[in-house]
Protein backbone atom coordinates (compact mmCIF):
# COMPACT_ATOMS: atom_id res chain seq x y z
CA UNK A 1 0.00 0.00 0.00
CA UNK A 2 1.36 3.20 -1.04
CA UNK A 3 1.55 6.00 1.73
CA UNK A 4 -0.18 9.30 1.09
CA UNK A 5 -1.05 11.15 3.75
CA UNK A 6 0.23 11.19 7.63
CA UNK A 7 -0.58 12.70 10.15
CA UNK A 8 1.47 13.37 13.54
CA UNK A 9 -0.17 14.44 16.75
CA UNK A 10 2.27 15.46 19.92
CA UNK A 11 1.54 14.77 23.20
CA UNK A 12 0.25 16.75 26.63
CA UNK A 13 2.26 20.06 26.61
CA UNK A 14 4.16 19.37 23.43
CA UNK A 15 4.47 20.50 19.98
CA UNK A 16 5.59 20.36 16.75
CA UNK A 17 8.56 21.24 17.93
CA UNK A 18 9.34 17.80 19.79
CA UNK A 19 12.40 15.94 18.56
CA UNK A 20 9.93 13.02 17.12
CA UNK A 21 7.40 15.23 15.21
CA UNK A 22 10.25 16.92 14.01
CA UNK A 23 11.72 13.91 12.94
CA UNK A 24 9.00 12.73 11.53
CA UNK A 25 8.47 16.14 9.25
CA UNK A 26 11.82 15.46 8.38
CA UNK A 27 11.77 11.85 6.89
CA UNK A 28 7.99 12.97 5.42
CA UNK A 29 9.59 15.38 3.66
CA UNK A 30 11.97 13.01 1.40
CA UNK A 31 8.52 10.97 0.28
CA UNK A 32 7.57 12.62 -3.05
CA UNK A 33 4.24 13.30 -2.95
CA UNK A 34 3.54 12.62 0.56
CA UNK A 35 1.00 14.94 2.40
CA UNK A 36 2.10 15.70 5.87
CA UNK A 37 0.42 17.67 9.05
CA UNK A 38 1.80 17.88 11.99
CA UNK A 39 -0.90 20.35 13.77
CA UNK A 40 -0.10 22.42 17.65
CA UNK A 41 -2.92 20.92 19.39
CA UNK A 42 -5.16 23.16 21.61
CA UNK A 43 -5.60 22.28 25.36
CA UNK A 44 -9.38 20.84 25.11
CA UNK A 45 -9.49 17.63 23.57
CA UNK A 46 -12.49 18.14 22.35
CA UNK A 47 -10.97 21.44 19.97
CA UNK A 48 -7.90 19.39 19.28
CA UNK A 49 -10.43 16.37 17.79
CA UNK A 50 -12.35 19.19 15.61
CA UNK A 51 -9.02 20.03 14.23
CA UNK A 52 -7.65 17.38 13.27
CA UNK A 53 -11.19 16.16 11.94
CA UNK A 54 -10.96 19.17 9.83
CA UNK A 55 -7.10 18.67 8.53
CA UNK A 56 -8.32 14.71 7.38
CA UNK A 57 -11.65 15.73 6.44
CA UNK A 58 -10.82 15.27 3.20
CA UNK A 59 -8.04 12.26 3.31
CA UNK A 60 -8.84 8.55 1.78
CA UNK A 61 -9.95 6.02 3.38
CA UNK A 62 -6.74 3.82 2.34
CA UNK A 63 -3.12 5.27 2.03
CA UNK A 64 -3.58 7.38 5.29
CA UNK A 65 -1.54 6.53 8.53
CA UNK A 66 -1.78 8.30 12.01
CA UNK A 67 1.52 7.93 14.52
CA UNK A 68 0.64 10.07 18.18
CA UNK A 69 3.10 10.29 21.06
CA UNK A 70 1.24 9.60 24.78
CA UNK A 71 -1.42 11.97 24.87
CA UNK A 72 -1.62 12.14 20.53
CA UNK A 73 -1.42 8.19 20.87
CA UNK A 74 -5.02 8.64 22.70
CA UNK A 75 -6.09 10.61 20.20
CA UNK A 76 -4.57 8.57 17.30
CA UNK A 77 -6.38 5.57 18.50
CA UNK A 78 -9.70 7.52 18.89
CA UNK A 79 -9.20 9.02 15.21
CA UNK A 80 -8.41 5.52 13.78
CA UNK A 81 -11.16 3.83 15.78
CA UNK A 82 -13.99 6.42 14.03
CA UNK A 83 -15.50 3.98 11.00
CA UNK A 84 -13.92 6.46 8.10
CA UNK A 85 -10.38 6.35 9.11
CA UNK A 86 -10.34 1.82 10.03
CA UNK A 87 -8.61 1.68 6.99
CA UNK A 88 -5.43 4.12 8.30
CA UNK A 89 -2.44 2.39 9.78
CA UNK A 90 -1.49 3.61 13.14
CA UNK A 91 1.55 3.99 15.06
CA UNK A 92 1.80 4.76 19.13
CA UNK A 93 4.60 6.03 20.86
CA UNK A 94 4.23 5.03 24.66
CA UNK A 95 0.68 6.33 24.07
CA UNK A 96 -1.59 7.41 27.13
CA UNK A 97 -4.44 4.83 27.69
CA UNK A 98 -6.40 6.50 30.41
CA UNK A 99 -5.35 10.13 30.17
CA UNK A 100 -8.86 11.23 31.80
CA UNK A 101 -7.03 9.43 34.96
CA UNK A 102 -3.55 10.61 34.71
CA UNK A 103 -4.31 13.99 33.62
CA UNK A 104 -6.76 14.89 37.06
CA UNK A 105 -3.98 15.64 38.82
CA UNK A 106 -2.81 18.26 36.13
CA UNK A 107 -5.82 20.38 36.53
CA UNK A 108 -4.23 24.21 36.72
CA UNK A 109 -2.05 26.71 34.74
CA UNK A 110 0.75 24.70 32.76
CA UNK A 111 3.33 25.92 30.81
CA UNK A 112 4.44 24.29 26.59
CA UNK A 113 7.29 22.05 27.31
CA UNK A 114 9.07 23.97 24.35
CA UNK A 115 8.34 27.38 25.20
CA UNK A 116 7.65 27.96 29.33
CA UNK A 117 6.37 31.36 28.45
CA UNK A 118 3.48 29.62 26.78
CA UNK A 119 0.80 29.11 29.32
CA UNK A 120 -2.85 27.13 29.66
CA UNK A 121 -5.35 25.97 31.55
CA UNK A 122 -6.31 22.50 32.22
CA UNK A 123 -9.31 22.53 33.16
CA UNK A 124 -11.62 19.83 34.78
CA UNK A 125 -14.15 20.26 31.63
CA UNK A 126 -10.72 18.75 29.42
CA UNK A 127 -10.55 15.97 31.84
CA UNK A 128 -14.53 14.99 30.88
CA UNK A 129 -13.43 15.57 27.37
CA UNK A 130 -10.95 13.08 27.29
CA UNK A 131 -13.22 10.62 29.58
CA UNK A 132 -15.90 11.08 26.35
CA UNK A 133 -13.13 10.66 23.93
CA UNK A 134 -11.89 6.96 25.10
CA UNK A 135 -12.07 4.35 22.60
CA UNK A 136 -13.68 0.94 22.89
CA UNK A 137 -11.82 -1.48 25.14
CA UNK A 138 -11.47 -3.72 22.01
CA UNK A 139 -9.25 -2.22 18.96
CA UNK A 140 -11.56 -2.70 15.75
CA UNK A 141 -8.41 -4.53 13.94
CA UNK A 142 -5.01 -4.62 16.15
CA UNK A 143 -3.31 -5.77 12.95
CA UNK A 144 -3.69 -1.96 11.92
CA UNK A 145 -1.46 -0.49 14.83
CA UNK A 146 1.93 -0.65 15.73
CA UNK A 147 3.05 0.23 19.62
CA UNK A 148 6.19 1.46 20.67
CA UNK A 149 6.80 1.04 24.39
CA UNK A 150 9.27 1.56 26.68
CA UNK A 151 9.35 -0.07 30.21
CA UNK A 152 11.50 2.89 31.38
CA UNK A 153 8.95 5.20 30.57
CA UNK A 154 8.83 7.54 33.86
CA UNK A 155 5.30 8.73 33.26
CA UNK A 156 3.28 5.66 31.98
CA UNK A 157 2.97 2.29 32.93
CA UNK A 158 4.34 0.23 30.09
CA UNK A 159 2.56 -2.82 31.55
CA UNK A 160 -1.00 -0.87 30.73
CA UNK A 161 0.45 0.14 27.04
CA UNK A 162 0.67 -3.01 26.49
CA UNK A 163 -2.07 -4.79 27.91
CA UNK A 164 -3.95 -1.96 25.94
CA UNK A 165 -2.39 -2.73 22.44
CA UNK A 166 -2.18 -6.70 22.60
CA UNK A 167 -1.79 -8.47 19.42
CA UNK A 168 -0.79 -5.22 17.78
CA UNK A 169 2.85 -5.12 15.83
CA UNK A 170 5.61 -3.34 17.39
CA UNK A 171 8.30 -3.10 20.08
CA UNK A 172 8.45 -3.30 24.01
CA UNK A 173 11.94 -1.61 25.05
CA UNK A 174 13.53 -2.80 27.74
CA UNK A 175 15.23 0.95 29.04
CA UNK A 176 14.22 4.41 27.33
CA UNK A 177 11.93 6.93 28.63
CA UNK A 178 8.78 8.55 28.55
CA UNK A 179 10.16 11.12 25.69
CA UNK A 180 11.85 8.12 23.64
CA UNK A 181 14.89 9.58 23.42
CA UNK A 182 16.50 7.09 21.12
CA UNK A 183 13.12 7.12 18.52
CA UNK A 184 16.00 7.27 15.86
CA UNK A 185 17.09 3.80 16.82
CA UNK A 186 13.13 2.38 16.29
CA UNK A 187 12.18 4.33 13.20
CA UNK A 188 12.68 1.45 10.97
CA UNK A 189 10.11 -0.75 12.34
CA UNK A 190 7.67 2.49 12.57
CA UNK A 191 8.06 3.56 8.90
CA UNK A 192 8.31 -0.13 7.92
CA UNK A 193 4.34 -0.74 9.43
CA UNK A 194 3.16 2.69 8.26
CA UNK A 195 4.30 2.02 4.57
CA UNK A 196 2.28 -1.48 4.69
Amino acid sequence: MDLTHLLYLHGFRSSPSSAKALRMAAWAATQPGLTFACPQLPPSPLDAMALVAGIVADWPAEGAAVVGSSLGGFYATSLAEQRAHRGWRVAVLNPAVDPARDLSRHIGTLTAWHDPQLKFEFTAQHVAELAALTPPARLTNPLRYYALIAKGDELLDWREMLARYAGCAGEVLEGSDHGLTDFEDHLPGVLKHLQG
